[in-house]
C-alpha cells in the first residue's frame, strides 16, 4: 500500500535491525538511491562518496575475491615507464578509463576496491539500466542485489550522466562493448565488441578528460563455459527463460548494427577452475586537453577511437603473454606464499 516502495531484506538479523552494530541505515538509503537533493534522483549531483567505515562495511562480503585471484595491477606513467600498482593513474579528474569487459563482470570488485583502497578514487562506474529498474516484474533478480554498485558510484549509462561526471571532474569507468563483452560466446574471450563509431571521444575532449586504456585478462583461469548463449538459445525451454528476462529490462543500443547490439540478458553456465590470478594493465594516459576543436571533426574523434581500442587490445596481449612467467599464478602457488608471508602481503609475479 506504500507508493514508490523497495523492499530490503536481512535475513541474518534480529528484530532490533536498527541497533546492530553491523547495519548502517545511510548505507541502505544510499545503496537504494533514495537519497536526494532535489525532487528529482540526479545520480552524479546527489552522489556522496562513502567514507572509509561505509566502504569497508560494504567491501567485507566480497574481500574473498582479493584472495581468490590476487590482482596483479600495472600502469603506466606519463614518461610512458610501466609500473606496479595504479600510480599511473591520474589523482585528478576527469579521467576516463576505457577497458575491456570480463565474463559477467568480474575485474570490477578489485578494480574498484583497489583504487578506493590505494588512493582513496572512487570510479563512477557507467552501468547498464538492469541495476536500476524494472521495466515490469518477473524473474530478473531484484535490483537490490545491486545496491552496492550504486552506492559505489555507479550510474545509469546516458549521454547526460556522462556529461555530468567528466564535468564534475569525476574518474569515469567505461566499457564500450558493454553487455555483449561481460556475456561473451565461446572462444570469445579477450575479444572485443566496440561500435564501429566512437561514443566517448569528443564528450571527453569538451572536458579535458586524460582517456586511460586499460586490459585485463584471468576470466580464462577460473572457469571454463559450458554453454553459451548460442547453446542456450537452441533450447525451447532456456530460449523462452531468456526473452522473458530481456523483456524485463530497458534495452541498449536497438539502433546499432553489428554484434554489439545483442544485449539479450542471459547467464552462461560456466565451470568453476581452481582460480588463477586477475591482471590489470593501464596504458599511458591519453591527452585531449587542447584538442577539443581539433576532435570535433568526427574524422579525428575516430582516430583516436581506434588508436584506445588498439591500446586495449595491446595491453591484454601483453598480459596474456607475460603471466605466462608467473610463478604464482595458480592459487595453489600463492597459498604457501600468503601463508608465511600473510594474507595482506603483495605476492611476486613477473617481471616488468
Amino acid at each position: 500500500m506504500l507508493p514508490n516502495c523497495e523492499i530490503r531484506r536481512f535475513n541474518n538479523s534480529g528484530h532490533a535491525l536498527l541497533l546492530e552494530a553491523d547495519f548502517n541505515l545511510v548505507t541502505v538509503i544510499m545503496g537504494a538511491n533514495f537519497y536526494r537533493r532535489g525532487r528529482h534522483l540526479d545520480f552524479v549531483r546527489d552522489f556522496v562518496p562513502p567514507s572509509t567505515s561505509e566502504f569497508d562495511s560494504v567491501y567485507q562480503p566480497y574481500r574473498w575475491m582479493e584472495v581468490a585471484f590476487n590482482p596483479v595491477m600495472i600502469s603506466t606513467l606519463e614518461n610512458g615507464n610501466i609500473v606496479r600498482g595504479l600510480t599511473g593513474i591520474p589523482s585528478e579528474g576527469p579521467v576516463l578509463l576505457v577497458g575491456y569487459h570480463m565474463m559477467l563482470g568480474l575485474e570490477l570488485v578489485p578494480l574498484v576496491s583497489r583504487l578506493w583502497n590505494e588512493h582513496k578514487i572512487v570510479l563512477r562506474g557507467i552501468a547498464h539500466p538492469l541495476m536500476f529498474k524494472r521495466l515490469r516484474e518477473g524473474k530478473m533478480p531484484v535490483v537490490s542485489m545491486y545496491d552496492d554498485y550504486r552506492f559505489m558510484g555507479a550510474v545509469p549509462v546516458s549521454a547526460t550522466n556522462f556529461y555530468k561526471l567528466l564535468s564534475s571532474k569525476s574518474h569515469v569507468l567505461l566499457y564500450p562493448g558493454g553487455m555483449r563483452e561481460a556475456l561473451h560466446r565461446k572462444g570469445e574471450e579477450y575479444k572485443l565488441f566496440w561500435p564501429e563509431q566512437s561514443e566517448f571521444v569528443r564528450m571527453a575532449a569538451r572536458f579535458g578528460a586524460k582517456i586511460i586504456p586499460f586490459g585485463t585478462v584471468g576470466e580464462d583461469d577460473i572457469g571454463q563455459m559450458l554453454l553459451d548463449y548460442d547453446d542456450m538459445m537452441k533450447v525451447p525451454y532456456l530460449k523462452a527463460f531468456i526473452e522473458e528476462l530481456t523483456g524485463e529490462v530497458e534495452k541498449l543500443r536497438c539502433d546499432t548494427e553489428g554484434e554489439v547490439s545483442n544485449q539479450d540478458v542471459h547467464l552462461p553456465i560456466i565451470l568453476p577452475k581452481v582460480p588463477g590470478r586477475f591482471y590489470f594493465y593501464f596504458g599511458k594516459p591519453i591527452e585531449t586537453a587542447g584538442r577539443k576543436e581539433e576532435l570535433k571533426s568526427r574524422e579525428k574523434a575516430h582516430e583516436l577511437y581506434l588508436e584506445v581500442k588498439s591500446e586495449v587490445e595491446r595491453c591484454i596481449d601483453y598480459l596474456k603473454e607475460k603471466r605466462e612467467n608467473d610463478s604464482y599464478r595458480n592459487i595453489m602457488a600463492r597459498l604457501p606464499y600468503q601463508a608465511s608471508h600473510g594474507f595482506d602481503s603483495e605476492v611476486p609475479t613477473f617481471d616488468l
